[in-house]
């Protein structure tokens, strides 16, 4: 069954579509209810307030009608209207039956419907379906709809503005994707000049629409935008792509403020905006919109339908995504080109409001926008059909052209009109305030006594519960495995601030990262080995400068019985290779409360790696462990090596010590909590008074810990001699204590790879 779909036709009346069967339920909209089984519009009295907002004084209108529906005793009866209804010209109060007399704006007659194909406008700015247009039983096309023709001729001298503004930018770079942008541009305009509520000297003002370009490669229209509304000069826009430029190839937040993620990787701007909306609705309840421009490509990516089926769940009625549907990608056409109803019922099978409009008709994408704005309880999405290049004919809708400058510049810019230079007024954000930047409260993390034993994951969930507590602006995200990273307790304390993102870890993470872009402090949770799913997302929160919490448990072989799929050995390695991250690994509970709370407070991507099972808590509660730093455990001035781990393998390397101590053999022992950044002064210092370094760790042997230690010694000092126990083999299942022998890292092993190195082996 067809979702409903709304569409405004001719003053604004709103209705539904609903599919050609008898099987569907009945529809209501303002108290009318239509139980015909056929494909009808309802447009019922009295015109809602909100489509009444959309109406000029001097707009002509015609609406056809050929059911009437009267209620009669509380039946529903079809009868003819024969007569189309016509709104008065200069008396937007009336309607006009044929020659009949005027009729109020509060309707024609109560229940008018039209039936099939005929409502569809499409250039008329009524929200219909491209290419279909209403047309009166001889076949004569209606009179489109009318505004004033000056608010129309300015929007189209600014979108063709913005066309040649792209045009400039990327001949001056020699580079950029102009054609991306043209057809973007009377989207862009409407939207910049009309909907869009924006402070650009107060980026961060709590009631500012939040505006995403999912298709970053289209830069050029967004500086272009940005020109117009006044933030950048003429001499900054002509400095895109160069070397210190703020314009780079693709949008990012570390040089731009009103940027609010970096985008380019395709199917990231939706599922972040999804994260904004969130925090629009459920945290911030300010009354921003967000809007985000998408390309028609990218809606191929999994991540996308990811952020449509949450939006769709959570009624996300604040969010708006506008779909550039050019028909054409990087090497040619796109999967469904110019079928605008196969992405239409895609996003209706989620729950979203859908408008399929041409996306050169300024007057229909103005109606769009409004209708959007007048949507509730649901997303909605907004169709337009595009032409890739538009305006210039040596590249409109021609393929091979993605990425490249236009060959003759100059000649496009004349046949665009030449260069202007409007000025935008974008509209005034509403005041708006927003109480949840609370970091003064008392924070009191679990206390664990010494000898105990309790799981890093446990103590991770009582953390983040009580930093909950602590601080208002701490929010929690789970996938949907919240009973087993123990999120649940922050959920159960903080249901207001948890965020079920269910099994979907793009969208999990591009969350995250959406609320942190509006100041939350996010702590998004899974399995760590299924965050390599969203391995992108994170990769573009590190290039956007996002803060932002991730927290990974059941890592490593040490889980036991559920085997390799479930095993993260990978994690680490992932997490080092990013830009400016923070990576711990904590090895008993009063250890990761304290890191819990420190993650709070530090800056980029942090991530902490839990474990599953059991360990002994070997620290005091009131122990402190700053990021970088590390613990030694065991030392004297007869130590033969140094044995560095961290998590489950701390407590293997100090058993397997105190193995080695009975036979006389000493050896120092460092807790390398602070996986990144690393102790180097304490592993140099080890180093030149042992001569030897054996790293121990439950992860893959490339990237992890022994990486990290080998990291101290890249200054041009000699390297000490370095071994590094990993898991090099493929897990099965089997118990916690098997897997970790079978591997090679727990105490018998480490003890057997010390005596090696010592020269004091047993053959027996």
């Amino acid at each position: 069954m067809s979702r409903p779909r709304s569409v405004i036709a001719g003053a604004g009346f709103a209705g539904y579509r609903t599919a050609r069967t008898p099987e569907r339920p009945t529809r209501r909209k303002a108290g009318i209810t239509l139980l015909h089984p056929t494909d009808y519009f309802l447009y019922p009295p009295p015109l809602p307030r909100a489509a009444a907002g959309i109406l000029e004084p001097r707009r002509v209108t015609t609406l056809t009608y050929d059911r009437f529906v009267p209620a009669v005793g509380g039946v529903n009866k079809l009868l003819p209207v024969p007569d189309p209804y016509v709104q008065v010209p200069g008396r937007p109060e009336a309607y006009a039956c044929g020659d009949a007399a005027a009729i109020p704006l509060s309707g024609p007659p109560a229940g008018a419907v039209t039936r099939g194909a005929g409502h569809r406008l499409a250039g008329t700015g009524t929200g219909g379906r491209f290419p279909r247009r209403l047309r009166e039983p001889s076949g004569r096309r209606l009179m489109n709809t009318t505004v004033n023709p000056m608010d129309i001729r300015q929007l189209k001298q600014l979108a063709q503005q913005l066309r040649v503004d792209s045009v400039r930018a990327a001949a001056a770079a020699g580079s950029g994707h102009p054609t991306s942008s043209m057809s973007a541009a009377d989207l862009m305009a409407v939207l910049l000049a009309k909907h869009l509520r924006y402070d650009f000297e107060r980026p961060q003002h709590h009631g500012n629409d939040r505006f995403i370009l999912s298709k970053g490669h289209a830069s050029p229209l967004l500086y272009a935008a940005y020109r117009a509304a006044g933030a950048i000069s003429e001499a900054e826009l002509l400095t895109f792509r160069r070397l210190g430029s703020r314009l780079e190839g693709h949008p990012t937040p570390r040089r731009l403020p009103w940027v609010e993620t970096a985008t380019g990787s395709l199917g990231q701007g939706l599922p972040v905006g999804v994260g904004v909306a969130l925090a629009g609705k459920r945290l911030d309840r300010t009354g921003y919109r967000v809007w985000v421009l998408c390309g028609d490509s990218e809606l191929a990516e999994g991540s996308v339908w990811e952020g449509a089926e949450h939006a769709g769940y959570e009624h996300l009625d604040n969010l708006v995504a506008i779909i550039d549907v050019n028909r054409l990608g990087q090497r040619g056409p796109t999967r469904h080109g110019h079928d605008l109803d196969a992405y239409a019922r895609r996003f209706q099978a989620f729950g979203w409001h859908t408008v399929e409009i041409d996306g050169h008709d300024v007057d229909a994408i103005d109606r769009a926008y409004a209708e959007a704005e007048s949507t509730a309880g649901q997303p909605t999405v907004i169709i337009a059909r595009t032409l890739k290049g538009k305006g210039v004919e040596s590249v409109q809708d021609r393929e091979g052209l993605h990425g490249k400058p236009l060959p003759d510049a100059e000649e496009a810019i004349a046949e665009l009109g030449g260069v202007r230079n409007l000025h935008v007024e974008v509209q005034q954000p509403p005041p708006a305030r927003v109480l949840h930047a609370v970091r003064s409260g008392h924070l009191e993390l679990p206390r664990y006594g010494t000898g105990d034993k309790a799981a890093t994951r446990d103590a991770y969930g009582q953390a983040l519960a009580a930093l909950g507590t602590a601080r208002g602006d701490v929010v929690a995200l789970d996938g949907e495995v919240s009973d087993s990273t123990r999120t649940e307790l922050f959920a159960k304390e903080h249901p207001d601030r948890f965020f079920e993102c269910y099994i979907a870890e793009q969208q999990l993470v591009a969350a995250a990262v959406g609320m942190a872009a509006r100041d939350w402090v996010p702590y998004a949770t899974t399995f760590a080995a299924f965050l390599t799913r969203a391995h992108d997302f994170i990769r573009m929160a590190a290039i956007s400068g996002s803060g932002i919490n991730l927290v990974g448990s059941h890592a490593g072989v040490s889980i036991g019985q559920d085997g390799p799929s479930q095993m993260a050995l990978e994690d680490l390695a992932m997490f080092r290779a990013l830009y400016g991250t923070t990576v711990l690994y904590p090895c008993d509970a009063n250890q990761t409360a304290k890191l819990v709370a420190t993650m709070a407070d530090l800056e980029g991507i942090r991530y902490l790696r839990t474990s599953r099972g059991d360990t002994p808590v070997i620290y005091s509660p009131t122990e402190e462990f700053p990021v970088g730093g590390s613990k030694v455990l065991r030392a004297s001035d007869e130590d033969r090596l140094t044995l560095v781990a961290a998590g489950v393998t701390l407590h293997e390397a100090l058993a397997a010590a105190e193995s080695l101590d009975r036979e006389g053999i000493q050896v120092r022992v460092i807790d390398l909590y602070s996986v990144k950044p690393v102790d180097r002064d304490t592993l140099r210092e080890a180093a030149e008074q042992t001569g030897c370094l054996v790293t121990v760790e439950d992860h893959r042997e490339e990237g992890g810990i022994g990486d990290a230690v080998l990291d101290a010694f890249l200054d041009g000092r000699p390297v000490p001699r370095l071994v590094r126990l990993a898991v090099r083999t493929m897990p099965g299942s089997a118990t916690p204590a098997e897997q970790l022998h079978a591997a090679g890292i727990d105490a018998e092993s480490i003890a057997a790879a010390a005596r090696l190195l010592v020269e004091t082996a047993i053959v027996r």
